[in-house]
């Protein structure tokens, strides 16, 4: 396996873009030789920067479904090689690494995981000839704009929002809401879908304020919430601002409920929060560990001191969705197999898999779960309160 980052045995370099352009070159000089008889395939998302975690769990996935794959004979007689693109959930270098991706001739990325990064990538994709199977970003922008190259294994903000609000209604009805965002693509919109259908249901919140993503100082938030007497603060955010706000709540004695998405879900969270996490909320699909059509995989996983948590399956399958329509289109054209996968069903780690004519995932739920003091969190029953 390759990797964007490795520029000799030892070396890594972060994302300074000088760095990623010689790394990509490298991409390149590899192809020649034996190595272009490898079909390559990429992974993009955040390797560096504040939401590496979630650069990890999308490498893991990736990196095992090549390597089974590869152990199985490969794709059409051939082996895969992984390249690894960091964009470190910036807009301007997510576009650079889809382009050079496209360049270097690869058919298919999985990726990339901010929605600020898989948007402006995927139109760098689509005049590359390229196909985008995002397994994170949720923005619903990805797909609404009629690329015929972007495909979705997850959900969508304007299904994760409906959720939160639905909980939010039967358990807080009457208590003091405040929402946040971060001013981020998948911040912003998901803040603002969670507004659009709290609203809806007749509840109007007391705050709303945004943020920067990155800050890292939230006295002033703070203040205004014990003011309002706030009850519950809904984040559109990611997991370190996240975790740095219920921290600072705590240490001003304030016992405010702190609720998020998706991007809430991984261990990094309560690093961050401590015990001071406990009965932090957030939103994501029924835990695709749990599925029996996952169990040979996890097991795998654990055996190799990796928790398949977050995203790692949903990359897996994003892998495997795209090597199966090869197979059955018989080409890596990126056109072909995508008009491949939208007529099809796909059997992955996580179940069965259709899309729809915009690429989006025809079937998918989302569900509540609660963080415990140790930094552990399960799926509350539905209609199940805090």
């Amino acid at each position: 396996m390759t990797s964007f980052r490795r520029i000799g045995p030892m070396l890594a370099f972060r994302s300074a873009a000088v760095a990623v352009g010689a790394a990509l070159a490298l991409g390149l000089a590899g192809l020649s030789g034996a190595a272009a008889q490898d079909i390559p395939i990429a992974v993009a998302g955040p390797m560096t920067g504040g939401e590496s975690a979630f650069g990890r769990q999308l490498q893991n996935g990736a990196t095992m479904a090549v390597d089974d794959l590869n152990a199985a004979g490969g794709v059409l007689g051939k082996k895969l090689k992984l390249e690894i693109g960091d964009d470190a959930c910036d807009p301007k270098q997510a576009r650079s690494i889809a382009e050079k991706l496209a360049g270097m001739g690869i058919p298919f990325v999985a990726g990339h995981f901010c929605s600020s990064s898989s948007i402006p990538a995927s139109e760098a994709y689509a005049e590359g000839n390229v196909l985008q199977i995002t397994p994170a970003s949720t923005n619903p922008l990805f797909t609404e704009r009629k690329l015929w190259n972007v495909l979705r294994l997850c959900g969508r903000d304007d299904q994760q929002g409906v959720v939160a609000a639905d909980f939010l209604v039967k358990n807080y009805k009457g208590k003091n809401i405040a929402i946040l965002n971060d001013k981020s693509t998948y911040g912003k919109g998901l803040a603002d879908e969670t507004k659009k259908a709290l609203n809806k249901a007749g509840i109007q919140e007391k705050m709303f304020e945004s943020y920067n993503k990155g800050d890292k100082d939230f006295t002033a938030i703070v203040s205004r919430l014990k003011r309002d007497n706030i009850d519950l603060v809904y984040v559109g955010g990611y997991h370190q601002e996240s975790g740095l706000l219920v921290r600072q709540m705590r240490d001003q004695g304030l016992q405010t409920t702190l609720m998020g998405g998706d991007a809430l879900n991984d261990k990094e969270f309560s690093s961050v929060t401590g015990p001071a996490g406990a009965g932090t909320l957030f939103t994501f699909g029924p835990d695709p560990r749990n599925k029996p059509t996952a169990k040979a995989i996890v097991d795998k996983f654990k055996a190799k001191g990796i928790d398949p948590e977050g995203y790692t399956l949903y990359t897996y399958a994003a892998v495997q969705v795209w090597a199966q329509a090869v197979a059955k289109a018989g080409t890596t054209d990126a056109q072909k197999v995508a008009q491949t996968i939208k007529a099809g069903e796909w059997d992955t780690v996580l179940g069965k898999l259709s899309f729809d004519d915009k690429g989006d995932i025809k079937a998918i739920d989302y569900v509540v779960y609660k963080f415990d003091d140790k930094g552990n969190y399960t799926e509350l029953a539905p209609g199940k309160g805090t």
